[in-house]
């Protein structure tokens, strides 16, 4: 008796939804998953079988004699695989999820939230993993990451969590000693903290009331810290461009002031990621449900 490969059950069930859709694309739709992916699934279930199973155009797809035979047998493969999914989407999450966010997303954002997240899924492990660099999920053996930008590798789901703007701030203590910059500008002739890990360019691209607006800081320190710039600021070491969500604390408590309100930078995009595939485990699912509801920095 042959050994049935693990792989070979999951591009069967994959075909019977190809075929239950019509489409390549409405598969991929309900599948959570790519067209090229779902594609390239059934491709690979061709090979093995070694038969063509559809005939494809632009538009539509159609079975095969083989196709056909394979269909009622992919089907049923189909139907037992949602039974077990179903049956297993029954029992409390649990387990253990991998997560990776760079060092300050996971000290300002993830951080706070987690105690709610183990209160409702007290059998879910977290295992954050903290880089400030884009960690592959997969070949990393990573469940989500938290990334700024969406991501532009199809196997990936990209879920906006929140969108935010750069504003200028400055310490009251820098403000005194160096003054209050009138005019934008005035800015240039300020120290500034740099973030060096946004861009190895002195040059700040901002917007000024909506139109772009540059800066040629003529005196500068750098680091490759969000934090550290943050702290270097209240410090009184220069002025910098902060995120607003991440200062709320220390503006309340006179650590920081905002300055020229009209300059701020490009929109960040703040995403969750995750591998694109229709079996996402109930842990995994309830943490990516978790942050999207909870995650408004």
């Amino acid at each position: 008796m042959s050994t049935i490969e693990p792989a070979l059950l999951k591009n069967l069930a994959i075909f019977a939804t190809v075929v239950s859709a019509g489409s390549f694309a409405e598969a991929a739709r309900r599948l959570q998953s790519s067209r090229s992916r779902v594609s390239e699934q059934v491709a690979n279930l061709e090979t093995a079988l070694n038969v063509r199973l559809l005939h494809r155009t632009t538009r539509q797809i159609a079975l095969t004699d083989e196709g056909r035979r394979v269909f009622e047998h992919a089907k049923k493969c189909h139907d037992i695989l949602d039974d077990i999914d179903e049956s297993l989407s029954q029992s409390l999450p649990n387990g253990r999820v991998s997560i990776t966010v760079t060092h300050d997303i996971a000290h300002k954002f993830l951080l706070p939230l987690v105690p709610e997240f183990k209160l409702r899924y007290p059998e879910v492990s977290l295992n954050i993993v903290c880089s400030d660099e884009k960690l592959d999920l997969v070949s990393n053996n990573i469940d989500v990451g938290i990334r700024i930008g969406l991501p532009r590798d199809d196997s990936l789901v990209g879920r906006v969590l929140y969108e935010e703007r750069f504003a200028v701030y400055a310490s009251p203590q820098y403000l005194s000693t160096h003054g209050c910059p009138l005019t934008v500008e005035d800015l240039s002739k300020h120290t500034w903290i740099l973030l060096s890990q946004l861009n190895t360019s002195t040059q700040q691209y901002l917007q000024l009331d909506g139109k772009p607006f540059q800066i040629k800081p003529k005196y500068y320190e750098m680091c490759n810290s969000p934090h550290l710039v943050q702290e270097m600021v209240i410090s009184g070491l220069g002025i910098a461009t902060l995120l607003p969500s991440t200062v709320k604390n220390e503006i309340e408590r006179g650590e920081l002031v905002k300055i020229c309100p009209n300059l701020s930078s490009d929109k960040l995009v703040f995403t969750l990621i995750y591998p694109s595939r229709r079996q996402v485990p109930s842990r995994t699912r309830a943490l990516i449900d978790y942050l999207i509801e909870t995650c408004r920095f």
